[in-house]
């Protein structure tokens, strides 16, 4: 399998050229030049095996110069029992026709760590394969899950070094001190005075400097990126799709063969492209849900063609998703226009230098029969937190909750009632002071984030995650805000 770029003016690549180098030359994304199938007798097989196993079914569609065995050695050490448990995504049924799917019980309490416990396997063995002496810097921008899931995989990994951007008023306090009382030679956080498009922005400026990377180059470093722009970190993010869909067989909700609903809280769009791929290997999968909270960008693209990042910024409770610039839709639109990168390309100029693009009508067709999108503001979110667990004593975050009101607005619009799936992306207690507000007759502790989680706890009987806990007796170790437009100069002084 070799990759191209969605703006067509890189040579092909193999999968672990991809991984390694992480953004195209030219500013695009790795994609495959092909999407596999999978037989239905194969995905049906999945239902006998543990989700490892099922990891290693897709992993080595995409990855194929991979050995079977390498592959089967990275997922075993990425999904270990001492990080994950005995289930990595268990699915919990809630009501007759709607499961969740619970991404969030690794080592950071959020489904990034599905991707990137795995990504730092399968980076090392890339630079070995491409023959890359160079340490490899790792650029990461984070919405807040991210950045930690990204440091707790990378950290102290031979041959890398990581660099995490973060809006510092941007994240929620568990997430902020997650990441500023993180561990590791090789870690460096920063906070930056923005929100996350800045910080997304100003990665990408960064990889796209031929100077600075070719004096970086010089001096034994190569950047790449653990964001979702990178196919290594998208492709493990496939497999819960397959292991949800098979898993809902196993428990007899559905029959083998009956199509499904998805349901994604998506921001940057990479969680809910990762189930568009898996439809298009032939999972059974009927319509992709995109739930967005107030920063509507991707609900108002799927519903009018039109992608216009000038608008409002909110901060919301479901900070995750505070975004307006989606790099993975470029990979979508790739498919959808049938690959043609110049017309890709053309948009995201366009997106660059005008702040929007407008797709044409078939194309537009194209992705509304495949997604549906919707919007959730912050009162919804609460409501459906409390009337969930009051009614089913299911105890969502504010992410969860965008996703199932979307649901909820799908059903009301569509009178479709097909079995659906919600993926749920974080743990209720990381962001337990939201949480706690929305709950009837409950209320939050306070600025104290760990008096929170206390509460929270004390209300719901839910058990905290044991490493969420630990974070109050960690000393903090990266307390340094800056400038979003002095990121470049941080990680120059930072390297050199």
């Amino acid at each position: 399998m070799l990759y191209v770029s969605t703006r067509g003016k890189t040579d092909l690549m193999s999968s672990a050229h991809a991984i390694t180098r992480g953004l195209a030359d030219d500013g695009g994304l790795f994609v495959p030049q092909r999407i596999p199938t999978m037989r239905p007798s194969d995905i049906k097989a999945m239902g006998k095996k543990p989700y490892t196993e099922r990891a290693v079914d897709v992993l080595l569609q995409y990855l194929t110069d991979f050995s079977e065995e390498e592959l089967r050695e990275c997922v075993n050490a990425a999904y270990a029992k001492d990080k994950f448990g005995d289930n990595p995504v268990p699915l919990v049924q809630v009501n007759d026709n709607t499961a969740v799917l619970e991404l969030w019980h690794g080592p950071t309490s959020a489904f990034k760590d599905m991707a990137l416990q795995l990504l730092p396997h399968l980076l090392t063995r890339s630079m070995k394969k491409t023959g890359e002496t160079n340490k490899v810097v790792i650029l990461v921008a984070t919405s807040g899950d991210t950045g930690k899931a990204a440091l707790e995989g990378f950290a102290d990994v031979e041959g890398t070094q990581i660099i995490v951007f973060y809006p510092s008023e941007g994240v929620s306090d568990i997430q902020k001190r997650q990441m500023i009382t993180q561990m590791g030679k090789n870690v460096t956080v920063f906070g930056i005075e923005g929100n996350f498009d800045d910080a997304q922005r100003g990665v990408k400026e960064i990889f796209g400097n031929k100077v600075l990377s070719d004096e970086l180059a010089k001096n034994g470093f190569t950047f790449s990126s653990a964001n979702s722009i990178n196919w290594g970190r998208l492709v493990p993010q496939i497999v819960y799709y397959f292991s949800a869909y098979v898993d809902a067989v196993c428990a007899g909700n559905i029959q083998f063969g009956d199509k499904v609903n998805f349901v994604v809280p998506t921001g940057n769009f990479g969680d809910i492209l990762a189930g568009y791929y898996a439809k298009l290997m032939g999972l059974p999968v009927e319509r992709l849900l995109c739930a967005s909270n107030s920063n509507k960008v991707l609900t108002d693209f799927i519903n009018s063609g039109t992608y216009d990042k000038r608008r409002e910024f909110f901060k919301t409770i479901s900070p995750s998703m505070d975004i307006l610039v989606s790099s993975n839709l470029e990979r979508l639109l790739y498919n959808v226009t049938d690959e043609d990168a110049n017309l890709v390309a053309g948009y995201m100029k366009r997106l660059n230098t005008e702040g929007v693009y407008q797709i044409d009508n078939d194309i537009l067709k194209r992705v509304q029969s495949e997604f549906f999108g919707a919007w959730v503001d912050e009162l919804e979110t609460k409501e459906a937190i409390g009337r969930i667990y009051g009614d089913y004593k299911y105890l969502m975050d504010t992410h969860t909750a965008v996703a199932w009101r979307a649901l909820e607005k799908y059903r009301f619009l569509t009178s479709d009632e097909t079995y659906s799936i919600v993926l749920s992306t974080a743990s209720p207690y990381k962001f337990a002071d939201s949480v706690l507000d929305a709950l009837e007759d409950a209320q939050p502790a306070g600025a104290d984030p760990f008096a929170n989680l206390a509460e929270l706890n004390k209300q719901t009987g839910v058990e905290i995650p044991p490493r969420m806990l630990a974070l109050q007796e960690l000393p903090v170790l990266h307390n340094e805000v800056i400038p979003s437009d002095k990121m470049e100069l941080a990680v120059v002084k930072n390297l050199l």
